[in-house]
């Protein structure tokens, strides 16, 4: 028996990254693992590592920026499982822009993406999280707690994924639901590999965290006993960059 048989999991942004990682790390744990992401092919190769590693990986290429496909992969989960035990949002974006020229069309796309597309989903799989005392994981970012030069669009949309955490939190602990934030620092990611190149400085990503610490790390405090809650990780490079 694996600790997580016959759970069912769905993770964004599991095409790349720390989604991905997430994702073949509740595979190997037992679970079955709905990808959810934009590129399809992505999805294909995620799933091929769920599936190696002893998972089930069924694949929901989906824009969560539309609403009718939030609600068409709800209703999925509902028809074809009628649970969800994890929810895992990983899937977001990043624009970089001083408040004085950042493109506002950047701070629409982060927010639909980074914090609307987020809300709206936990809403609409919100029964099926209550019906088998589920658990929800926000990956947020460093930008979530402190704000910095250049990023505010972005920063703000991680500050009130913050807030729809702590507030989600407070709201459904009473229903036996467990909500968990991640707070990454740089982690190796395509996403950050651009940031790098938007801060023209060259990329090592053996020098920052590394997907499968992020993975091990959130397993961890998914599999502990339900006499505890953990609601917050600080994840930060050994290695700091300044």
């Amino acid at each position: 028996m694996k600790p997580l048989d016959g759970a069912v999991a769905l993770v964004t942004g599991a095409g790349s990254g720390v989604g991905r990682a997430i994702a073949v790390a509740l595979g190997g744990l037992g679970a079955t693992v709905v990808l959810v992401g934009r590129d399809a092919a992505r999805l294909h190769e995620t799933a091929d590592e769920v599936e190696a590693s002893g998972g089930q990986a069924p694949s929901r290429p989906t824009d969560l920026t539309h609403d009718e496909a939030v609600r068409g992969l709800a209703e999925d989960l509902r028809r074809k499982y009628r649970q969800l035990d994890i929810l895992v949002h990983s899937a977001g974006l990043f624009a970089r822009g001083e408040i004085a020229v950042a493109p506002i069309t950047d701070f629409d796309t982060q927010y639909r993406t980074n914090l609307r597309a987020p809300f709206l989903l936990t809403q609409h799989t919100l029964p099926l999280l209550e019906a088998c005392r589920g658990q929800i994981v926000f990956i947020n970012s460093s930008a979530g707690i402190t704000a910095g030069p250049g990023i505010s669009q972005y920063a703000a949309t991680k500050h009130g994924l913050k807030a729809l955490a702590d507030s989600l939190r407070a709201e459904v602990n009473s229903k036996g639901i467990r909500v968990l934030s991640v707070y990454l620092g740089r982690t190796a990611t395509p996403m950050q590999e651009y940031v790098h190149r938007l801060e023209g400085r060259e990329y090592h990503p053996q020098q920052l965290i590394q997907p499968n610490d992020v993975a091990s790390t959130v397993t961890s405090a998914l599999l502990t006993p339900y006499t505890a809650e953990v609601t917050d990780l600080y994840i930060r490079p050994m290695r700091k960059i300044t």
